[in-house]
Order: C-alpha cells, then structure tokens, then sequence
C-alpha cells in the first residue's frame, strides 16, 4: 500500500477550519436569539455566544494536538486562536454588515435604545448615559470578536499547552525556549 498524502495540520488550517465554524455557529446563534427576541445587549444573550467561542477555540486547539504531533507550543496555540479569531470575525462582520443594510436596518438603533432604557433604570444620569453609550459603541464592532477570540485563545493555553515539552523547533533562527515544569 501507499502512504497517504496527508498534508500536515498547520496553524492556518486549523484555524481557517474551525473559523468558518465559528463563524457559521455565530451566524446562527445570532439568528436564533433575534428571532426569538432575546436581547443581545445583555444578560444570557450577551454571554453565551462568549462561551460557545470558548468551546470552539477549545476543539481547535484540541484538533491540532491530536492531528499534530500531539502537543503544542504556546506559539501554535496563539497561531490557532489568531487564525480562528480572524476568519469567524471576517464572517461576522460580513453577515452583520449584511443583515444592518439590508435585513434588519432598525437593529441597531434597537439595540442601542434597550441599552439607553437599562442604564436610565439603573438610575445613570443623562451625562453618563451618554458617556456610557459612547463607549458601548466603539466596542459594538464585530471586531470584538477577534478581539476575544485571540484573548479566550491565549488563555486557554494554559490548559492545552504542552509544558514539559522540551522539542525545539528547529525552523526558529533565533534562541527558542521551553518552559520546564
């Protein structure tokens, strides 16, 4: 027989894989809590979607240990997180972009009135409903997603990384290091 043409699993691919995973599932979670009304400003609209991108940085990272040569550097593991991070919050963007132009142009202005209307509930002054919606809205971008992905990436690390791993790589032209424990 043979040997199989398998190409190696990268950085890259994997984490192009489990972006456009991550991206079809936001895509469609998205969907599902508008269409049922859910607030995505707060509370278990705003988190979840948060964690299911904790779970699948996990099986990412999870998929290039056992595809690989069944450990991974922290530098693999932030490559991993960074590729998955770009490509679903490349789709993301696409699909928010599309349904704010063309599906829901009203969405959000909703969203940003919910969140006006819980501040002023809260008892904030106009003053800091403003300052507060300022800010809101710089970090309203779907590129919080990268943002958070790369960091719940990088943290995760600390559970997947391979610690008492002591291999180089010898494509480094500079000193490599490991972390002995």
């Amino acid at each position: 027989m043979e040997a199989e043409n398998v190409k190696p699993v990268t950085t890259m691919s994997t984490g192009i894989r489990y972006g456009i995973i991550m991206g079809l599932i936001s895509v469609a979670f998205f969907l599902v809590l508008v269409i049922s009304g859910i607030n995505t400003t707060q509370g278990w609209g705003r988190w979840s979607p948060l964690i299911l991108n904790a779970v699948v940085l996990f099986l990412a990272q999870q998929y290039f240990k056992e595809n690989g040569d069944g450990w991974m550097t922290y530098g693999q593991g932030i490559g991993v997180s960074f590729y998955t991070g770009l490509v679903s919050s490349l789709m993301m963007a696409v699909f928010l972009f599309v349904f704010m132009q063309f599906i829901d142009t009203d969405f959000r202005t909703e969203m940003q009135e919910m969140q006006r209307a819980a501040m002023e509930e809260q008892g904030l002054s106009d003053e800091q409903v403003e300052q507060a919606m300022k800010m809101a809205a710089k970090f309203s971008t779907p590129g919080l997603l990268f943002v958070f992905g790369t960091i719940v990436g990088t943290l995760s690390l600390v559970f997947l990384g391979d610690r008492k791993s002591t291999r180089l790589n010898s494509s480094h032209l500079g000193i490599s290091y490991a972390v002995f424990c």
